[in-house]
């Protein structure tokens, strides 16, 4: 393979042996694509005229870089605008690593020839690709062949980089398409990573569902930057795509004055669930809790209640729907059933053989450490929160939440998230 490091500042022959100049930097385009070719060559000490040349006069990069003809023959190479230069815009910069999910540093760039053409490959972020351009990879190989040291060579291939350049509109868009197949989890992990301008203008092409996915995974200090950039009816936008609890924890931490300009630019109902949660103590089980959660009436069987599911706009918002819980017509509690339980009983059972007497449930006040210790205790996945004067059940905290209690926030924004998301 061939790589950039080893061509920069390398002279440059005509077909006759003429020297040219020596090699600035490479240009290419359609950097879209899996393999974006190499368009023109960038040359210093050039005659007046032959500072860019087209990439079609190229005869050979390696081991030497030749042209197909003579020097007074060679076709200018007029720029379209939208060449990357790989030296100046690429060396050095930071992308990011769609397939390990992880921001890295461009050591190195790899070419390759493809007949008559050549094509930039991929991204070399390895250790290797520094001790190539400092001309120390044989005396990094003996190294770690003495000290029986992995010293492999990593390429990322192009169709895994994204740029984060955010002052290249061009090529940012096509990271966004790219970026924003990657989990929320590890998109909300390299924005940690990110200045503010450039979190900012990655974030931008993504719709307010996408964001909202990436916020709920990230750190405190991304998501009151991002808000803060956002103008104010799309953050209230953002939030209504939020999980309640979520929305709710993001606008606890923000001033007040903030807080309710955003939750007036909310829907109402919208408004008025994370309202409901804000009242709360942070620390209690009522701040923790979601309202989203599916239920059916306690009077129905397996038949009635799976038709229900479908329809139903509540059981649509839930993307946790590990339990359904049986509602009577004043939305009291009676009990709750497994989705498995309830997908593989017989149609005709009554949903009334799932009532407990006894239910493990939480009130709104309950601490969070207790909502902790239940769910552990009785391996639940969620526990109800319920009105302890009329057991009208208002919530759920989820295992992830609940866990909260016990791991730092930190820790608990690299567990996976039990959703459907």
């Amino acid at each position: 393979m061939i790589y950039l490091s080893k061509l920069l500042n390398q002279k440059v022959w005509d077909a006759f042996g003429h020297l040219v100049g020596r090699l600035d930097d490479i240009l290419v385009s359609s950097t879209e694509k899996q393999m974006p070719p190499i368009t023109a060559l960038v040359l210093s000490h050039a005659p007046e005229g032959a500072d860019i040349i087209d990439a079609r006069n190229l005869s050979s990069l390696w081991p030497s870089i030749t042209l197909k003809t003579d020097i007074t023959k060679v076709l200018p190479y007029q720029e379209k605008g939208h060449e990357l230069p790989l030296k100046q815009r690429v060396l050095d910069q930071q992308i990011v690593d769609l397939e390990g999910k992880r921001l890295v540093r461009v050591n190195d760039l790899q070419i390759a020839r493809k007949g008559d053409a050549f094509y930039l490959t991929g991204v070399d972020a390895s250790g290797n690709g520094l001790l190539r351009r400092l001309g120390l990879e044989v005396v990094g190989k003996s190294v770690a062949k003495a000290l029986n040291k992995d010293n492999k060579t990593h390429v990322i291939p192009w169709e895994y980089v994204a740029s984060i350049e955010h002052d290249d509109p061009l090529r940012l868009s096509v990271s966004q398409s790219k970026l924003v197949q990657m989990p929320p989890a590890d998109i909300a992990s390299i924005l940690d990573d990110l200045d503010q301008h450039t979190s900012k203008a990655l974030l931008q092409g993504f719709t307010n569902e996408e964001l909202a996915d990436t916020l709920e995974e990230s750190s405190q200090e991304v998501q009151q930057a991002v808000l803060s950039h956002l103008h104010p009816e799309r953050a209230a936008d953002v939030l209504e795509e939020m999980d309640p609890d979520e929305a709710a924890d993001l606008l606890a931490d923000l001033d007040d004055q903030t807080s309710e300009q955003l939750l007036s630019l909310m829907e109402d109902d919208d408004e008025e669930e994370v309202r409901s949660l804000l009242a709360y103590p942070e620390d209690s089980s009522g701040g923790i809790m979601t309202t989203e959660f599916a239920h059916v009436p306690v009077e129905y069987n397996v038949e009635q209640a799976l038709s229900f599911l479908r329809s139903d706009a509540d059981a649509l918002e839930d993307e946790f729907m590990y339990y359904i819980y049986l509602l009577d017509s004043q939305n009291k509690l009676h009990g709750a059933v497994s989705l498995r339980d309830l997908v593989t009983a017989p149609l005709d059972k009554p949903l009334t053989d799932w009532i407990d007497e006894d239910p493990a449930v939480v009130n709104p006040l309950t601490p969070q450490n207790e909502a902790a210790y239940l769910v552990a205790k009785y391996d639940l996945m969620a526990i109800p929160v319920v009105d302890p004067n009329t057991n009208v059940m208002l919530g759920i905290v989820t295992v992830d939440d609940a866990l909260d209690t016990v791991l730092p926030t930190a820790w608990k924004k690299k567990l996976p998230r039990f959703s459907g998301k």
